[in-house]
């Protein structure tokens, strides 16, 4: 498997700064999973074999976190939380109004492959609820009419 340059660098420098290879396998994951946009079954093999782990191993350890999929994600994941403040405050709401806005449900795609879709329970940002994450950006204090906003900036932003 070839990766980019930029994956090689950031492989080779994290590997100075844990005790171990196996160490840096959710790191590594997630910068594979930014670089291919799913963690495939051939890249799995190729960071199971540079980390000396099975397949298995690296598997169990994507089926933990649920930041880490195994099936290609829009080029704009949508993740609104559902936790106890931000349920309180319209996190569910807001979820629903996606799924309709979206026309997607849960850890699904659009058609054209541009946004997907998740519930998460918790992106850390309780003080500001309710609240989502597309791909690494926080959007916080959200309506309905925000979120449309949100979405509108990340379709344009393509």
């Amino acid at each position: 498997m070839r990766l980019s340059e930029q994956f090689e660098s950031r492989f080779a420098e994290m590997l100075t700064h844990y005790p171990t290879k196996r160490s840096v396998l959710v790191p590594t994951l997630l910068y594979l999973q930014d670089e291919i946009g799913y963690l495939s079954d051939e890249g799995i093999a190729e960071i199971a074999q540079r980390l000396e782990l099975t397949d298995l191993e690296v598997r169990n350890v994507i089926s933990y976190y649920s930041m880490l999929t195994t099936r290609p994600r829009g080029k704009f994941n949508v993740q609104i939380c559902t936790n106890i403040a931000c349920l309180l405050r319209g996190g569910e709401e807001l979820l629903e109004h996606c799924e309709a806005k979206l026309g997607i449900g849960h850890k699904r795609t659009t058609a054209d492959g541009l946004f997907s879709l998740e519930e998460v329970e918790c992106i850390g940002a309780c003080s500001w609820a309710p609240a989502a994450q597309v791909n690494y950006d926080f959007h916080e204090n959200l309506t309905p009419a925000k979120m449309d906003s949100v979405l509108e900036k990340y379709k344009n932003a393509q």
